[in-house]
């Protein structure tokens, strides 16, 4: 899928050949891992640096789904196996961060 430019237009970037291939590869294999992941807890380390810590809720292919933030510690001392969020009180509503396969760098399981 050449993208050409036409006689009005400039092209400001373009992903050298080969590049979207192995995007594809990494974001399957990454799709494959996580999913093996869910409703386990897991450090994420992003490609900027950034950690993050929580619980695999689910992955689609392109994004992981993480239940971050104080209500993690609850959930995982109870078991969470996808329970109802409603069952942590008013006070334990999820936070769902969603990053891009992507930019993950390292995943690690916690016991």
């Amino acid at each position: 899928m050449a993208n050409a430019a036409s006689a009005n237009e400039t092209i400001l970037y373009q992903a050298a050949p080969g590049w979207s291939e192995q995007a594809r590869k990494i974001r399957h294999h990454l799709s494959m891992i996580c999913g093996q992941c869910t409703h386990r807890k897991v450090r994420v380390q992003t490609v900027d640096g950034s950690v993050y810590e929580g619980i695999v809720i689910g992955t689609d292919g392109c994004h992981l789904h993480l239940l971050v933030g104080p209500e993690v510690r609850n959930a995982y001392a109870y078991g969470y196996g996808g329970e109802d969020a409603r069952f942590f009180g008013p006070f334990g509503a999820s936070s769902i961060l969603t990053l891009v396969l992507y930019e993950l760098l390292v995943i690690s399981l916690l016991a």
